[in-house]
This record gives C-alpha cells, structure tokens and sequence, in this order.
C-alpha cells in the first residue's frame, strides 16, 4: 500500500495568540512574519528578532526591542505604523505590528521609476507629518530611508521601522564611534558620531525625496560603507538634476548644518500646494507589488480586491479611500475647538497611562513606580464612590468565560496584563490603578484551572512572582463566599512585598500591603486584590477590600 504523506505541521503560535502564517522578508536582523491574531481575530505583522550567540549581546539585543516598542508605542499617527503588542516565546522577543497591504517606496521607485511631483509631494507630505508626531512625543527616528516608508494601494503613506530610534531623554545603547543608520541616508552629524537631535531626521527625509525623484540615492549604494560616511561628513552635499518644485525642499533639507535645515512645518508647507486633491488616484499606474527586500522589516503583501470575501465568506468594507493629507483649513467656533481641545487632552492621558503600563510590563517591572511617595491617609485617592465596572478576563488563548463585574473607585485607571506561568496555567491580570499610582485593584483569572491544580500551587507561584513577600495573614472563606461549592474553599490572603528602587536611581524602596480574595469558581481560580501602601493598610482594607470583594460577580453564573 502507497505510504501516506506525513500532514504538514501546524504554524508555530506565539504567546499562545498570533499565528505566524507566511514569512514576509528575513535580513541580519530577523524575520518578519504575516501572522494571524487569534484573540481578535485579525492579520498582523510579527517581527521576530533573531538573537545572538553571545549572552552580552542577547541582552543588549532585548534591550534595543523593548527601546523599539517603547518608541513606537508612544508615537500615535496615521502616517506611522501602529505597535500592537510585545510578547516573549521563551527567550526570543516579539514585536507584534500592524499589518498593512503595501509596498516600500524603494521598491515602488525600482519597479516603476522616479516619482512624478504629486506622487513624491504625497510620499514627503505624509512623512514629515509621521515625523512631526514622533518628534513632539521625543523620538528621533535616526532611520529615513525610502526602504521604510511604505505605500499601500490607494496612496496611504506610514513610516515604519523605528527598531534604531531613539527617545532623546535616554542614554544611547551604542559605544562611541559606532554608527546607525544607512550610510546612504545618514545625517552627517550622526555619521561622524556628533549629537543626535530631531534635525537629523530632517536630512534623511531630504535624501528620501532625492531617490524618489531622481529613482536612486544620493550616494552611491555599491561603495563601501566608510567611502559612503566620509562622503557624506567631508563631501559636497549633492544636488538633484530634477529642476521641479520639489528641488528648492530636498536642498533645504539636505544641509550639513542641522540648525539651518528647512523645518517640518516649512516642507509641509511648500508640499501641500503641490499635492492631487484627496482621493485621487496617485499611485493608479504603478505596479505596488514588487518582491520585498529580505534585509528590511517591511509589512508587503502584493495587492488584493478589496471586494474579496474573508475566511469568515464576509465581504470586507469599501475603502474609505487614501488619506486626506492636507491640513484641516476651516475655522472652527470657539466652543468646537474647546471641545476638540478636551479630546486631545483625554486621548493623550489614556495613550501615557497606557504607554507606561506596556513599557513597564514588558520590562519585567513592577506595574506601580518605584518610590512614588506614600501619600497620607487623608491625601490617599477617594474612596467613597465606587462604580460597578464589567471586565473581561478572556485569555491570549481565547477561553471565554471570563466576564465580571466589580466596583471600582471611578476615576481609577484600567488596563489588561497577559502573564505566562509554567507551573499553572496562565492568566489574565485586569487592574484599576488609582490616580497617584501608589494603590490598585486587581482581578486575576486563571481558566481551567481545576481540577489539575490546587491553592497552594498558586500561592508558591505568588511568592515567587512578588519581590520580598511575607504572609501576615491568611484564612479559610466561610460558605457564603463565591467559591464555595467549588473543588476546594477560597482563601482569604494579607501579604506585604517591597518594590526596591533600581541602584543608582533616587527613590526609595516602597512596602506595600495586599488583601486578595483566592476565589475557586467552577473550573478556574480567581484572585481579587487590593494592594497599597503599607501606611495605608488599615484604610485599604476597611475603606476599600470589604466594599468591594463581596459585589465582586463572575457573569454567566446562577
């Protein structure tokens, strides 16, 4: 009888969530990856950093990871490529990125030749206003080059690649002398190791309007790299033959002194008359699906119907059409741009408190900052309104189930925490931190955790997770607490932790109490918890723990 075939092996899943489907581009770096977000059920791209083999580099390497999210997490704009998530599949870093249909600007140039003056005008438009955003938020981008500006098919423009950037506020991760960057693009000052400021970005946004409208770099790409940066230090700066509008941006871009460099707002300025009107065709008769790059981390896929069905047979909305890059011209009433005034205010307070909780957690960190100062009783966050909240603890593996509802004090901060375990199964951690930081609640939820595991089990992965933890209470729950019934009683726990300061650093260590309901319901394991400040221990257990364990309810229970 013919010998069956073996079945191909699954797609390898990361972090129990994104399945990695189809290899996009691999370089030095790493490979990216078309991947599948099974929790919200929508394509990704997954950069996956190769490591070395030297343990000091490997961390240096995490290090410049987390550097890369951190940088784009707090970078919110459509002309730049959204950072969904960081995870960790044992030692090898993750970062998980938007996926967009599109194709890089080298590669559109090389398929189809120099840009005409709309299309470049679009290209340099949109990226001086991805940069704007990355510069008001303190990021250089060190890394404007044609191969990370990528265009999709109906003309939308998003810079990409932030993995070399840097925020300003912190020390360089490279030893002096060494440099980052493509030497083709690079500004001079950074080439020859000077300072590194926002205006280096302004020289390679000048040298990526050169390629597209000359259809090649400013320098020669086949020289040596150091006959390239000496070039670029000790040369001529060179001059486009294009005699267009476009020339007067790119030579007053292209200027060795960084202070005498043509501002952001300036090239936008003398782009946007220069641009179609929005929904034009710009790029309608160009080819948007050359091969990719295998040394880039560019997001390509060639293009599709946006009339296609989905795996699901649903067909995919209209395309709302490319974006509408020019700047918003009409005046607005005072009471609109009041209004508008207060959203921008909202929208950048929840992108900081969620920028820190990412960076924190990714870091291994605490959640709560070192050294925050324990406020007062009486300067504690407000406890006497407490607002019935619904929280979803569902897990990156998908396990529904995990609906509650809890009070909470109301102007409490909430966010979602995935974490891995090896020795129970992993959870989902849903906190309110209150406004000064030093105090939270917490409702964690491990699914399936009955009937293989047991209390103690959890209560030693506990003590291993929480920095110097002392048990200084603990008791049995009496039946009428939501566990009972379940395959062991609930426990009641008060345990005391400290958060040490980093050396070198001024704060100080900060001891910390915590009062958690360990609650077996059907076949997972529940913790809720408060933890404060030491000095708050009493008001956090009678102000707060008892007015809100008891109305803590799992939905879809009887």
């Amino acid at each position: 009888m013919p010998s069956e075939s073996a079945p191909e092996p699954e797609p390898r899943l990361v972090a129990g969530r994104y399945r990695l489907r189809k290899q996009l581009g691999q370089g030095s770096m790493g490979t990216v990856w078309e991947a599948h977000d099974e929790l919200l059920r929508r394509p990704v791209a997954v950069k996956q950093v190769r490591l070395p083999a030297d343990d000091t580099e490997i961390e240096e390497l995490r290090e410049r990871t987390l550097r890369e999210a951190r940088a784009i997490a707090v970078v919110s704009h459509p002309n730049v490529i959204i950072l969904h998530d960081v995870a960790r599949e044992g030692d090898e870093p993750f970062v998980v990125m938007e996926y967009m249909i599109a194709t890089s600007l080298a590669d559109l140039v090389t398929a189809n030749g120099p840009l005409d003056v709309e299309q470049a005008a679009v290209v340099g438009h949109a990226v001086a206003a991805g940069l704007t955003a990355a510069h008001a938020a303190g990021v250089v981008h060190r890394d404007v080059k044609p191969g990370n500006v990528l265009v999709g098919p109906d003309g939308q423009v998003k810079l990409t690649d932030f993995g070399i950037a840097r925020n300003v506020s912190e020390r360089t991760l490279t030893s002096t002398g060494i440099m980052l960057g493509s030497p083709c693009y690079i500004a001079p000052e950074i080439a020859s190791g000077g300072q590194v400021t926002p205006q280096a970005d302004l020289w390679g946004l000048g040298a990526t309007l050169f390629a597209a409208v000359e259809g090649h770099a400013p320098y020669d790409v086949d020289a040596p790299a150091m006959e390239i940066v000496n070039e670029v230090v000790n040369g001529e700066v060179p001059l486009p033959a294009h005699d267009g509008p476009l020339r007067a941006v790119i030579t007053g871009l292209m200027v060795k002194d960084p202070t005498a460099r043509m501002t952001l707002r300036e090239v936008r300025d003398h782009l946007y008359p220069l641009m179609p009107a929005p929904g034009s065709p710009v790029y309608e008769s160009f080819r948007l699906d050359p091969e990719p790059d295998a040394e880039r981390t560019v997001i390509t896929r060639p293009a599709v119907s946006l009339d296609a069905p989905t795996e699901t047979g649903t067909p995919l909305a209209a395309a709302p059409g490319p974006l509408p890059f020019a700047p918003v011209v009409a005046r607005r009433g005072p009471l609109e741009m009041v209004g508008l005034g207060a959203a921008a205010v909202v929208l950048f307070i929840v992108a900081v408190v969620g920028g820190f909780a990412l960076t924190r957690a990714v870091g291994g960190q605490p959640l709560l900052p070192f050294g925050a100062p324990a406020p007062s009783v009486q300067a504690a966050a407000p406890l006497r309104d407490l607002v019935p909240r619904t929280g979803d603890a569902a897990t990156l593996a998908g396990e529904q189930g995990g609906g509650f509802t809890i009070p909470v004090p109301g102007d409490w901060v909430k966010f979602v925490e995935q974490r891995t375990a090896k020795t129970v199964p992993n959870s989902t951690r849903v906190h309110w931190v209150s406004p000064d930081g030093t105090s939270e609640v917490v409702v964690e939820r491990f699914p399936n955790f009955y009937p293989k595991y047991t209390v103690e089990q959890y209560l030693r992965v506990l003590a291993g997770r929480t920095p110097k933890y002392r048990v200084v209470g603990s008791m049995q729950l009496d039946t009428g607490q939501p566990g009972a019934g379940a395959a062991e009683p609930g426990t009641q726990l008060t345990y005391r932790s400290v958060d040490t300061a980093p050396a070198g650093s001024s704060g100080s260590d900060v001891n910390r109490t915590s009062i958690a309901n360990v609650l077996p319901i059907d076949k997972d394991l529940w913790v809720v918890s408060v933890t404060v400040p030491i000095d708050q221990e009493d008001t956090g257990r009678r102000g707060l723990f008892v007015r809100i364990a008891p109305d803590f309810h799992v939905l879809g229970r009887g």
